[in-house]
């Protein structure tokens, strides 16, 4: 099927962007920081993927289309230099109105999760928050989508898939250095991460991915060696949001 899936893309990527997504896109402040080139394939990656997935509300919420383009600009900031194919195993996003229990974990409340069957839960109140605090290190979008491209490298186990079979040994070495650190709540890993991270490899891979995009800068200074990684496997250096000065 991944002619009939190419064909759609190419058909749907075509269709003028939506004024009002515009708007909204044009309010997020890292979209300003792409070159122009880069906007217009942003954009187009944003369409097809907003297309493509089912978003569906929980809890009595009502999926707007400001909603789609929010989460969906999440999402495509990640592979805006990788692919969109990285995605095609995730089919719906469910999005509640606040905070969520987990059923199968008794008690536990929920900000996001990611599943292996291809869906992405998401409370609102979180996604807003981290477009609203871009310079904090913490995005719930950010990290459940890190999650979605980690399941694309065979499972939840902190290595996403990456570009070449070279790429795995250098990645292992240093992510693995990195996690046991921040375990041990060494620094500087315990100034730059929090201790979610340190929860298991996964969870640290989402983690220093919602610090790669959000504090940079810091991230190269303090872990240069963890930055050049996620250099190598995203495609491009984050630059710092044009808010957090």
């Amino acid at each position: 099927m991944g002619w009939i899936r190419s064909w759609r893309r190419r058909r749907w990527g075509r269709r003028e962007f939506p004024e009002a997504w515009l708007k909204w896109v044009e309010s997020l402040p890292f979209y300003a920081a792409l070159d122009t080139d880069m906007q217009a394939r942003f954009r187009r990656a944003l369409q097809i993927f907003i297309f493509e997935k089912h978003f569906f509300g929980a809890g009595g919420l009502v999926i707007t289309e400001r909603m789609k383009v929010v989460i969906a600009a999440a999402a495509v900031r990640l592979i805006l230099h990788l692919d969109l194919s990285l995605y095609d195993r995730l089919t719906e996003i469910v999005v509640y109105p606040h905070a969520f229990r987990n059923p199968k974990a008794e008690g536990d409340i929920h900000l996001g999760e990611a599943h292996r069957f291809g869906t992405v839960v998401l409370s609102w109140p979180a996604v807003q928050w981290g477009m609203r605090y871009p310079c904090d290190g913490r995005d719930t979008a950010l990290h459940e989508f890190a999650h979605v491209l980690d399941k694309e490298g065979g499972g939840f186990d902190g290595t996403p898939r990456l570009r070449a079979e070279a790429d795995y040994g250098p990645w292992a070495e240093v992510m693995s250095q990195h996690f046991f650190r921040l375990q041990g709540s060494r620094w500087p890993e315990k100034q730059l991460l929090r201790q979610y991270g340190a929860k298991n490899e996964a969870e640290f891979f989402a983690v220093v991915t919602e610090v790669f995009f959000e504090r940079p800068h810091e991230m190269k200074a303090l872990t240069p060696d963890l930055f050049a990684e996620l250099i190598r496997f995203y495609g491009f250096e984050p630059q710092l949001d044009p808010s957090c000065h």
